[in-house]
């Protein structure tokens, strides 16, 4: 069992839980929860680290091995016992869970966005700062049927512990790429025929305005400045929500998930209403 905060791998730990430098240099990040725990593909899967008490339950310990049988990981990968104290110590949140695991980073291209789709749902994210909005926005866009989602280098990191957290599992399954030439890798996504809309409170049309029922990406911008006016005039439409009340404008991710979801109820309707 492992017990003291000197140890090379509880260092390791730490270290990719506070430093993205140190994920991206070794290409893996953390994972914690018996929740994510559960989500992990097989092939993803590096290293787990459970604390004393929870492989001590009865719960704990069936959970660890349903997971790791069901993933053929159960021979090959040892799961390292960490003491409570260490383990608290590790964990990013207030009430560890006691199970945590180390997994490989996932690498997408830009088709990859695409998928199979002939009618792609893209989000295109400038410079996102808050973790928790870009998890919400990762887990809502699995929900809504979304492709992809293609991030400024500005955005926050997606293998940040509280992105992960936040997004239950999605980070899994929703293709994601980070580009360094946002302006660019946009005019690829509109070469492909697709549509840009930009969430904008100069929008011409309300958002249930527009018809989503084609290739589409919605634009969102930053939490406080939103877009940028260089990322905004590449849009093909500017749409608005509209709002009562004094209140200007919406949380980024509230903003992009009534975008997402009227794109899903169009598409599933499949057609525009008029």
């Amino acid at each position: 069992m492992i017990t003291s905060k000197s140890n090379a791998k509880v260092r390791n730990l730490i270290a990719l839980k506070k430093k993205a430098s140190e994920r991206n240099a070794r290409d893996v990040f953390l994972v914690e929860g018996i929740k994510m725990f559960r989500e992990i593909p097989a092939a993803q899967l590096r290293e787990v680290y459970a604390s004393e008490s929870f492989l001590k339950s009865e719960a704990g310990r069936k959970a660890v091995e349903a997971v790791m049988a069901a993933q053929d990981r159960l021979k090959e990968t040892v799961v390292e016992t960490v003491s409570d104290e260490i383990f608290r110590n590790l964990s990013d949140t207030q009430s560890p869970q006691g199970v945590m695991a180390v997994v490989s980073q996932q690498h997408y291209r830009l088709e990859d966005l695409f998928g199979q789709h002939t009618e792609p749902l893209l989000l295109i994210l400038e410079n996102l700062q808050d973790p928790g909005n870009l998890g919400t926005i990762i887990r809502t866009a699995e929900g809504a049927g979304v492709t992809g989602i293609l991030m400024s280098r500005g955005t926050a990191d997606l293998y940040n512990p509280k992105v992960t957290r936040s997004t239950m599992g999605s980070i899994f399954r929703v293709p994601f790429l980070y580009t360094d030439d946002l302006s660019g890798t946009i005019g690829k996504v509109k070469q492909a025929g697709v549509t840009v809309c930009a969430a904008h409170l100069q929008g011409r049309h309300t958002y249930d305005g527009e018809d989503y029922t084609k290739g589409t990406a919605f634009l969102i911008g930053n939490e406080s400045r939103g877009l940028s006016d260089g990322i905004s005039e590449l849009a093909d439409v500017r749409v608005r929500i509209p709002m009562a009340g004094k209140v200007e404008s919406l949380n980024a991710a509230v903003a992009a998930s009534i975008l997402m979801y009227e794109a899903g109820r169009q598409r599933r309707a499949g057609r525009k209403d008029t």
